[in-house]
Protein backbone atom coordinates (compact mmCIF):
# COMPACT_ATOMS: atom_id res chain seq x y z
CA UNK A 1 0.00 0.00 0.00
CA UNK A 2 1.39 3.40 -0.94
CA UNK A 3 1.06 6.31 1.43
CA UNK A 4 -1.05 9.41 0.89
CA UNK A 5 -0.01 12.79 2.23
CA UNK A 6 -2.58 14.50 4.45
CA UNK A 7 -2.31 17.59 6.68
CA UNK A 8 -3.77 15.86 9.75
CA UNK A 9 -4.49 12.15 9.87
CA UNK A 10 -8.09 11.32 10.70
CA UNK A 11 -7.60 8.15 12.67
CA UNK A 12 -10.59 6.06 13.61
CA UNK A 13 -10.66 4.34 17.01
CA UNK A 14 -8.28 1.39 16.95
CA UNK A 15 -6.33 2.71 13.94
CA UNK A 16 -2.68 3.77 13.92
CA UNK A 17 -0.53 5.78 11.51
CA UNK A 18 3.15 5.62 10.64
CA UNK A 19 5.43 8.34 9.28
CA UNK A 20 6.19 8.52 5.57
CA UNK A 21 9.86 7.70 5.13
CA UNK A 22 11.64 9.39 2.23
CA UNK A 23 13.07 6.24 0.69
CA UNK A 24 12.47 3.11 -1.36
CA UNK A 25 9.87 0.52 -0.36
CA UNK A 26 11.60 -2.83 0.14
CA UNK A 27 11.15 -6.35 1.47
CA UNK A 28 13.83 -8.10 3.54
CA UNK A 29 13.62 -11.85 3.99
CA UNK A 30 15.82 -14.51 5.49
CA UNK A 31 15.33 -18.07 4.25
CA UNK A 32 17.71 -21.01 4.75
CA UNK A 33 20.48 -18.61 5.80
CA UNK A 34 20.12 -16.50 2.64
CA UNK A 35 19.19 -12.81 2.94
CA UNK A 36 17.16 -11.23 0.16
CA UNK A 37 16.42 -7.53 -0.29
CA UNK A 38 13.87 -6.75 -2.99
CA UNK A 39 12.24 -3.56 -4.23
CA UNK A 40 8.46 -3.39 -4.30
CA UNK A 41 8.70 -4.33 -8.00
CA UNK A 42 10.79 -7.41 -7.18
CA UNK A 43 14.25 -6.17 -8.17
CA UNK A 44 17.05 -7.71 -6.09
CA UNK A 45 18.86 -4.86 -4.27
CA UNK A 46 21.36 -6.51 -1.91
CA UNK A 47 24.31 -5.83 -4.26
CA UNK A 48 23.47 -2.11 -4.06
CA UNK A 49 22.92 -2.03 -0.29
CA UNK A 50 25.28 -4.69 1.14
CA UNK A 51 25.14 -3.20 4.65
CA UNK A 52 21.48 -4.25 4.92
CA UNK A 53 22.47 -7.90 4.48
CA UNK A 54 24.73 -7.95 7.54
CA UNK A 55 21.97 -6.68 9.80
CA UNK A 56 19.21 -8.78 8.28
CA UNK A 57 21.30 -11.94 8.67
CA UNK A 58 20.71 -11.61 12.43
CA UNK A 59 16.96 -12.15 11.98
CA UNK A 60 15.47 -15.60 12.62
CA UNK A 61 15.25 -17.87 9.58
CA UNK A 62 12.03 -17.88 7.53
CA UNK A 63 11.33 -14.26 8.52
CA UNK A 64 10.17 -11.43 6.22
CA UNK A 65 9.80 -7.70 6.88
CA UNK A 66 8.17 -5.00 4.74
CA UNK A 67 9.68 -1.55 5.08
CA UNK A 68 11.64 1.28 3.57
CA UNK A 69 15.29 1.87 2.70
CA UNK A 70 16.49 5.32 3.77
CA UNK A 71 19.77 7.26 3.81
CA UNK A 72 20.56 10.23 6.03
CA UNK A 73 22.81 13.16 5.11
CA UNK A 74 25.62 14.55 7.29
CA UNK A 75 23.07 16.57 9.29
CA UNK A 76 20.96 13.46 9.98
CA UNK A 77 18.11 14.43 7.61
CA UNK A 78 16.56 11.88 5.28
CA UNK A 79 18.25 12.30 1.88
CA UNK A 80 16.42 10.67 -1.02
CA UNK A 81 19.01 11.98 -3.49
CA UNK A 82 21.81 10.13 -1.67
CA UNK A 83 19.71 6.97 -1.78
CA UNK A 84 19.21 7.43 -5.54
CA UNK A 85 22.95 8.01 -6.06
CA UNK A 86 23.63 4.56 -4.65
CA UNK A 87 21.55 2.71 -7.26
CA UNK A 88 24.29 2.41 -9.90
CA UNK A 89 27.00 1.14 -7.53
CA UNK A 90 27.96 -2.52 -7.16
CA UNK A 91 30.88 -4.41 -5.62
CA UNK A 92 33.66 -2.21 -4.21
CA UNK A 93 31.82 0.97 -5.24
CA UNK A 94 28.72 -0.17 -3.29
CA UNK A 95 30.88 -0.95 -0.25
CA UNK A 96 32.48 2.53 -0.38
CA UNK A 97 29.06 4.15 -0.74
CA UNK A 98 27.77 2.09 2.21
CA UNK A 99 30.62 3.40 4.35
CA UNK A 100 30.01 7.01 3.30
CA UNK A 101 26.18 7.04 3.12
CA UNK A 102 24.89 3.93 4.90
CA UNK A 103 21.36 2.85 4.14
CA UNK A 104 18.97 1.82 6.91
CA UNK A 105 16.01 -0.52 6.64
CA UNK A 106 13.01 0.81 8.57
CA UNK A 107 10.53 -2.03 9.09
CA UNK A 108 6.84 -1.29 9.36
CA UNK A 109 5.30 -4.72 8.83
CA UNK A 110 6.31 -8.16 10.03
CA UNK A 111 5.04 -10.50 7.31
CA UNK A 112 6.50 -13.80 8.51
CA UNK A 113 8.27 -14.81 11.71
CA UNK A 114 10.21 -18.07 11.88
CA UNK A 115 7.95 -19.55 9.20
CA UNK A 116 4.66 -18.33 10.68
CA UNK A 117 2.55 -16.08 8.43
CA UNK A 118 1.74 -12.99 10.50
CA UNK A 119 -0.26 -11.07 7.88
CA UNK A 120 -3.59 -11.95 9.51
CA UNK A 121 -2.44 -11.04 13.01
CA UNK A 122 -3.87 -7.82 14.46
CA UNK A 123 -1.33 -4.98 14.75
CA UNK A 124 -1.28 -5.20 18.54
CA UNK A 125 -0.16 -8.82 18.25
CA UNK A 126 2.52 -8.12 15.65
CA UNK A 127 4.22 -5.12 17.27
CA UNK A 128 5.60 -7.03 20.28
CA UNK A 129 7.11 -9.51 17.83
CA UNK A 130 8.98 -6.72 16.06
CA UNK A 131 11.60 -7.54 18.66
CA UNK A 132 12.77 -10.05 16.04
CA UNK A 133 15.27 -7.29 15.25
CA UNK A 134 18.31 -7.81 17.50
CA UNK A 135 18.56 -5.36 20.39
CA UNK A 136 22.30 -4.65 20.66
CA UNK A 137 24.84 -5.39 17.98
CA UNK A 138 27.89 -3.84 16.34
CA UNK A 139 26.22 -4.50 13.00
CA UNK A 140 23.33 -2.40 11.73
CA UNK A 141 19.94 -4.02 12.05
CA UNK A 142 16.41 -3.27 10.90
CA UNK A 143 14.85 -0.30 12.66
CA UNK A 144 11.20 -0.47 13.67
CA UNK A 145 8.93 2.34 12.47
CA UNK A 146 7.08 4.27 15.16
CA UNK A 147 3.29 4.41 15.11
CA UNK A 148 0.83 7.05 16.21
CA UNK A 149 -2.27 5.65 17.84
CA UNK A 150 -5.72 7.12 17.63
CA UNK A 151 -6.52 9.92 19.99
CA UNK A 152 -9.61 12.10 19.64
CA UNK A 153 -9.01 15.79 18.97
CA UNK A 154 -9.74 17.93 22.06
Amino acid sequence: MLSTLVAVPELRPGWAAEPKWDGFRALVSVDAGRVMLRSRRGTEMLAVFPEIGAGAAQLPGATALDGELVVRDAAGRLAFELLQNRLQRRGAAAARAAAEWPAHFVAFDLLRLSGTDTTSWPPAAVRPHDAAAPQRSARPHPHISHTTKYSPHP
